[in-house]
């Protein structure tokens, strides 16, 4: 098969949103969104079908597919993605210091005790 017609094969069950990202059609789920859960929990096609029912094996498969032969341009969507929310978690991290210091006030070990119920194994 020629260079040019490997470029025309289209893949089964994705499509581009409106910013550009490639899709699993009929759906919002980005295809850098799926890479990233399966990288973050070593979740095998399966297993992202089990998490995410709602997603037809075959859509899954179409989906790795894609990143595979496009790895470099969604890798770096995906590092991109990982920047921005890192820089999020930085920027709401001092706004949300003392919520969390009024929380561990709260707490009290002995109090956090007397909620833990031991069940016999």
């Amino acid at each position: 098969m020629s260079r040019a017609a490997q470029a025309s094969v289209p893949y089964p069950h994705l499509e581009v949103d409106a910013s550009g990202a490639p899709v699993l059609t009929g759906t919002t789920m980005k295809i850098a969104e799926l890479v990233m859960a399966q990288r973050a929990h070593g979740w095998s096609p399966e297993e992202l079908h089990f998490q995410f029912p709602e997603l037809p094996l075959g859509q899954i498969h179409s989906a790795l597919a894609y990143y595979w032969d496009h790895k470099q341009e969604l890798d770096q969507d995906i590092e991109r993605r990982t920047r921005r929310a890192e820089e999020i978690r930085r920027e709401i991290e001092p706004r949300s210091a003392p919520l969390m210091e009024k929380l561990r006030a709260a707490a009290e070990p002995e109090e956090l005790k007397s909620q833990v119920v031991y069940l016999p194994i």
